[in-house]
């Protein structure tokens, strides 16, 4: 984490220097401006619409997202953009050159989840993709769709007020997000020595806040996070002998209780830390005593002292809890995933002021980090300073009527999660396009 850091503040010198030789824009110019993004939406908004609901319907999982990359490349190459598939597997890069000046990057993931959709719209996947080697129902759960279509809304409103900026746009769309595993694939494959390094980078994010607000802050802004894979091992038998057994499944459920000991007794209760069980896998039969089980999880933390300490618990009570059973060590893999988004500074300051100008009290300073994690921390990572901020995407009557109802809103990873389209992708785009003309203006 500290090399993170490292680099973020040295971008941050750097963009806070640059940033310097231009002028904040002020609130009329920016009044001025979503204005004419709000009148070119009214005419594209038809089309922006039918593509999110044809990427809605027709999910694909990651590195699996073939279509959906043809398709954003073709929207993209439409519009004058110079396109180029396959990096990082099933990543492209989208490039436009409009005179001198900074190249910003503008990020969005392509992918769904291994999850069977259950909101009843009509425009509901019932794709099935291949997972772990199964026949898989497939979501746009997380609102990479929403993403998708504010991308491509962005870049549509970008192209027609070139007039009002200089440099070059670097639009990608990454796969494979929730693997944690697109954004190295994509820097793996050179994106960054064959396209330029970006200056400034910006992403966005829906949940299931009021549509048309936006969340942001400097600093850390969500989790790191680690893969949880186990398999403990037993010795088989017939149900009706368990004395002769090892059972694998007593020590999967042993330990998915024992766990949370080291969140509750050992962590600070200050501290963020979570470890979730979310698949537990093990047997064919009701009457079969298995000889493995496998638990799949996720760990999710800030600091990362916690995240050693929640590591080192992890495998002490795996370790633990078979040998109470008398088993074999299990196999423990905690492999990390994404680390945390770290917005730059300077760039978070540079752009609060015109989202503030743009749309009042419904853009807010979060109060702290969210919880979830995200790949687009390898950017960061990679030196590119960078902004990520939060898309409510809730028409407010449904938050009301769950709320009147007293039940849990659906959020991202929900079978049930269901943004309300147009003013999250209007938002989406008028906040992207904003944000890039306050860096590149002329």
């Amino acid at each position: 984490m500290n090399s993170v850091v490292r680099s973020v503040l040295l971008a941050s010198c750097a963009v806070a220097l640059a940033g310097a030789a231009h002028a904040d824009s002020k609130p009329a110019d920016v009044a001025r401006q979503k204005a004419q993004i709000e009148a070119g939406l009214d005419k594209a908004y038809g089309h922006l619409d039918a593509l999110y609901k044809d990427i809605h319907e027709h999910p694909e999982l990651g590195f699996q997202e073939t279509r959906t990359a043809a398709k954003l490349a073709a929207e993209m190459r439409a519009l004058g953009f110079e396109v180029t598939e396959h990096v990082g597997g099933t990543g492209i890069v989208a490039i436009f050159k409009n005179g001198s000046g900074p190249l910003v990057m503008v990020r969005t993931e392509m992918d769904a989840l291994p999850l069977e959709e259950k909101t009843g719209l009509p425009y509901a996947s019932h794709a099935v993709q291949t997972y772990n080697g199964k026949p898989t129902p497939v979501d746009h759960a997380c609102g990479h769709d929403i993403h998708m279509a504010a991308w491509v809304g962005a870049a549509q409103q970008l192209v027609a007020l070139k007039g009002q900026w200089r440099g070059t746009l670097m639009f990608i769309g990454q796969p494979s997000e929730e693997t944690v595993g697109g954004a190295k694939a994509m820097l793996k494959d050179g994106l960054f020595a064959r396209f330029g390094k970006p200056d400034i980078g910006f992403a966005q994010h829906v949940g299931n806040g009021p549509a048309g607000t936006l969340s942001y802050k400097p600093g850390v802004n969500s989790s790191a996070s680690n893969e949880l894979v186990i398999t403990f091992h037993g010795r088989g038998a017939h149900g009706s002998r368990p004395q002769v057994s090892i059972d694998p499944v007593m020590e999967a459920a042993r330990f998915v209780v024992d766990v949370q000991t080291v969140i509750s007794r050992e962590k600070d209760p200050a501290a963020f830390g979570v470890v979730g069980v979310g698949s537990i896998q093990a047997g064919s039969a009701g009457n079969i005593i298995p000889d493995t089980a496998v638990l799949r999880g996720t760990i999710r933390t800030y600091d990362p002292d916690v995240r050693a300490h929640i590591l080192e618990g992890v495998r002490r009570t795996a370790n633990a809890v078979a040998a109470m059973s008398g088993a074999p060590a299990p196999e423990i893999d905690l492999r990390p995933g994404g680390e945390a988004v770290i917005n730059d500074e300077a760039v978070t300051a540079r752009t609060a002021p015109v989202f503030k100008a743009a749309f009042g009290p419904k853009a807010q300073v979060s109060p702290g980090p969210g919880s979830a994690s995200e790949d687009y921390s390898e950017f960061i990572i990679a030196g590119v300073p960078s902004l990520f901020w939060g898309l409510g995407g809730y028409d407010p009557k449904v938050i009301a009527d769950y709320a009147a109802r007293h039940e849990p809103l659906p959020s991202n990873h929900s079978p049930q999660f269901a943004p309300a389209p147009e003013p999250a992708i209007r938002t989406g785009v008028e906040a992207m396009t904003l944000a890039v003309l306050n860096v590149m203006g002329k």
